[in-house]
C-alpha cells in the first residue's frame, strides 16, 4: 500500500513555509483518496508529523487541518468510488464535472456527475465494446444528446378528441347539463364553447384537440356548443371526425325557448324591436317568421332529420330542459347511463335555489359556497302577449308531434 503522507515537511520555520505547507496539503488531498488507507494509519502518520511543531501553527491552519482530517477519515471509510474529487485518468471517458459550456451542457454534465462510473462510461464512443447490456435509462438518453420526451408525457393524461358532444340547443339548458355532468370523476370537459364545427373548422382537428382537457384512458372528453344542432354542415363534420361520437341534445318547449332567447338578446341590445315584431310576419293572420333564428331553432324535427343522415338515433340522447329543473338527478342519471358511466351524480349533489328558480350544486367540501349557474341563467323572461304565445303554440304543434314520433318520447309541450 502506498504511503500517502510523504508530502509533510520535516519542520516549519517561517509563515511563508507554513502557507506553503498548507497549499501542499490541499493539492495532495486528491492523491489521498486514490488509494486505500486505513483510518488508524492516517491518524498515526498525521500526528507524528504534526506534534513536533504544533505549537507554532496558526489558528487558520489548525482549522484547515481539521477539515482535512475529517476528509481523510471520510476517504478511509468510503474509498475510490465515493471520492469527492474524482481524478480523470487518461483514456477515461468520464466527462469533466467542472466545465459548463452553456445551460444545456451544464445540465447534462451535472446529471452525469451523479451517476455511477459504469453508467457514465456506457455513453462513450460507439467503437468501444459494449459489456453492459442493460436497457438504457432516462439518464442515458440525456447523456447521449437525444431529444428529451415531450412535456405532455410528463403530465397526467393526454388531450383527446371528444367522445361526447352536447350539440344543442341554445337556451335549452346545455350549460346546466355540462356543469352537472362534469362533477363526475370520469368526465372532463372543455370549459368554453369551441365552435369548431360551425365557425373554426378550417383550423383543423389538431387545433380542436388542443382545446380539450387532459384525460386518462378511463375518462370521457366532452365539449358543448349549442349552435351545432342547427348548423347544416355540423353532422357531416362530426361524423368525419368519428362516427362513434355520442351526441346530447337538450330540448325545451320551443315557445318558452324562443322567449328566453329573446330575453337574453334584449339584455345585450336594449333597442331591439318587440318580440311580436320579430316573431311574426303578419300577427293578425298568424304568419310566423321562420327566418328569425329564435323561431327557427325550435323546429327540432327539421334539424334532427339532418343529423339522422349521419348518426343512428341510438347515438343521440335527448335531455328534457323542463325535467332538468324539476328533477336534475333523474335527468343526469339517464345521461350517465347513455355515456356508459356509473351513476355517481345523484340527488345528494343538488338543491333548488328558489331565488333563481333553478337547481344548484350543493357546496363541495373544499368550497365555501354552493355552485350555481351565472346570472344569465334563470333570469326573468319578458312578458309576451298571451295571444302571441297561443299563435306560436299552434305554429309549433305539428313540428313537435313529428319530433315526438322521431325520438319515441312525448315531451308534453302542448
Amino acid at each position: 500500500m502506498k504511503e500517502v503522507f510523504y508530502f509533510f515537511p520535516e519542520s516549519v520555520d517561517s509563515p511563508s513555509t507554513e502557507a506553503t505547507y498548507t497549499i501542499r496539503v490541499a493539492r495532495s488531498v486528491r492523491k489521498s483518496c486514490t488509494v486505500h488507507i486505513h483510518g488508524e494509519m492516517a491518524w498515526v502518520l498525521l500526528f507524528t508529523r504534526l506534534l513536533p511543531f504544533s505549537h507554532r501553527l496558526r489558528g487558520t491552519t489548525i482549522f484547515l487541518l481539521s477539515l482535512l482530517l475529517s476528509y481523510l477519515c471520510y476517504c478511509a471509510l468510503f474509498p475510490e468510488g465515493n471520492s469527492l474529487f474524482p481524478v480523470q485518468k487518461s483514456g477515461d471517458p468520464m466527462p469533466s464535472c467542472q466545465r459548463a459550456d452553456g445551460a444545456k451542457r451544464r445540465l447534462q454534465k451535472s446529471i452525469s456527475c451523479l451517476l455511477p462510473l459504469d453508467v457514465r462510461t456506457s455513453g462513450g464512443e460507439a467503437s468501444r465494446p459494449k459489456t453492459d447490456q442493460r436497457p438504457p435509462s432516462a439518464l442515458h438518453i440525456v447523456l447521449n444528446d437525444t431529444p428529451s420526451p415531450p412535456m405532455s408525457n410528463l403530465k397526467f393524461g393526454n388531450k383527446k378528441l371528444p367522445n361526447a358532444i352536447i350539440v344543442g340547443v341554445k337556451k335549452g339548458g346545455t350549460r346546466a347539463v355540462l356543469e352537472f355532468i362534469r362533477i363526475h370523476p370520469d368526465v372532463r370537459a372543455a370549459g368554453t364553447e369551441t365552435h369548431f364545427f360551425d365557425r373554426n373548422y378550417d383550423r383543423g382537428l389538431e387545433w380542436y384537440r388542443s382545446l380539450m382537457p387532459r384525460t386518462l384512458e378511463s375518462q370521457i372528453t366532452m365539449e358543448k356548443t349549442p349552435s351545432y344542432f342547427v348548423t347544416k354542415e355540423t353532422p357531416h363534420r362530426i361524423s368525419a371526425m368519428s362516427q362513434d361520437t355520442k351526441l346530447i341534445v337538450v330540448v325545451r318547449d320551443p315557445v318558452t325557448r324562443a322567449i328566453s332567447d329573446y330575453t337574453q338578446t334584449l339584455s345585450k341590445t336594449p333597442d331591439l324591436p318587440s318580440f311580436q315584431e320579430l316573431a311574426f310576419r303578419n300577427q293578425s293572420l298568424g304568419i310566423v317568421d321562420m327566418s328569425w333564428n329564435a323561431i327557427r331553432i325550435g323546429l327540432y324535427a327539421l334539424h334532427l332529420e339532418n343529423w339522422l343522415r349521419y348518426f343512428p338515433l341510438a347515438q343521440i340522447h335527448f335531455v328534457s330542459g323542463e325535467r332538468l329543473i324539476t328533477d336534475p338527478a333523474g335527468e343526469l342519471a339517464r345521461v350517465q347511463d347513455f355515456l356508459g358511466l356509473k351513476r355517481i351524480v345523484t340527488d345528494k349533489h343538488f338543491y333548488f335555489n328558489r331565488t333563481k328558480g333553478f337547481p344548484c350544486l350543493k357546496k363541495p367540501e373544499s368550497s365555501g359556497s354552493p355552485r350555481c349557474l351565472g346570472k344569465s341563467k334563470g333570469r326573468t323572461h319578458v312578458q309576451i302577449d298571451r295571444d302571441a304565445i297561443e299563435q306560436l303554440r299552434d305554429f309549433y304543434r305539428p313540428y313537435n308531434v313529428r319530433f315526438y314520433e322521431m325520438v319515441g318520447h312525448d315531451f308534453k309541450w302542448e
